[in-house]
């Protein structure tokens, strides 16, 4: 139409333009759900520390008062539940599935809190798996939380896109690391975010440096840090490094991550 404003909310013809505009596949969380922000953990590749950054954010956000959760998308690595200790924990009621808690009262839902061991393999093809990540989020009561983070699996397959096109993604966090080339997955992760239009609120370089106790330096083992150079390049306003630490990565083998110590990841 010659007067069309191309905002169908406002406008009730049968148009062209309202015929073929695509509809939202966006669900509803679980009943009695109330989540007021979500941000997914990203990265093109694997090994990059993913499940460790989401696991400081939400312990973070946790300690600042947030009421927090995470939800594990990771559906064939899930870590989280052995980050956090938790075996079990789950309930449900025949209709809804309640998640499991952590000692600081981080709501957790993960397939590995499901499974009878832990170790158990879960060999589903893509539309199986992408189905169980949406009812992970239509089928719990996560009840009243002010932050969610979505843990995300590596890539741009079948599970991310299916989190982008259900769940109301407020930002993303992308995780990576010093090596070269970095800046190819960066720029994947950036480009996918683009294409479902969600803002890509921070960067975070895991094993940027190690902090000599002894000399008091940091050495940069794996290269020079890129991450802010990264950051100007496709404009990501927050920037984090973490260290390699090996205090984190027991704490993360005792299931004590929430005892962590550090401020590396304050300004996200």
């Amino acid at each position: 139409m010659a007067n069309c404003t191309h905002d169908c909310s406002t406008c009730s013809s049968a148009c062209a333009s309202r015929e073929s505009a695509p509809e939202s596949l966006i669900e509803n969380p679980g009943k009695g759900s109330v989540i007021k922000k979500v941000i997914a953990v990203v990265s093109g590749k694997g090994g990059v520390g993913k499940s460790l950054v989401t696991s400081l954010l939400a312990v973070n956000a946790q300690r600042g008062g947030d009421k927090t959760a995470i939800l594990d998308a990771d559906i064939t690595g899930p870590s989280i539940p052995r980050v956090f200790g938790l075996k079990g924990g789950v309930t449900g009621d025949g209709t809804l599935m309640t998640p499991a808690e952590s000692r600081t009262g981080i709501k957790i839902m993960s397939l590995n809190l499901l499974l009878e061991h832990e170790t158990d393999p879960v060999a589903w093809r893509g539309p199986i798996i992408a189905g169980a990540v949406k009812q992970f989020w239509t089928d719990v009561n996560w009840g009243e939380t002010d932050v969610m983070f979505i843990d995300m699996p590596p890539g741009t397959g079948d599970v991310p896109l299916t989190v982008f096109q259900s769940i109301p993604i407020n930002g993303m966090i992308i995780v990576t690391s010093p090596q070269d080339l970095v800046s190819m997955i960066v720029e994947k992760a950036v480009k996918l975010a683009e294409m479902v239009n969600i803002p890509v609120i921070g960067i975070v370089e895991n094993y940027s440096y190690f902090h000599c106790p002894d000399c008091g330096k940091d050495h940069y083992v794996y290269g020079e840090s890129k991450v802010e150079k990264l950051a100007e390049k496709y404009g990501i306003p927050k920037v984090a490094k973490i260290p390699v630490d090996p205090k984190l990565a027991a704490a993360c083998d005792r299931g004590a991550i929430e005892l962590f110590e550090g401020n590396w990841l304050d300004n996200m």
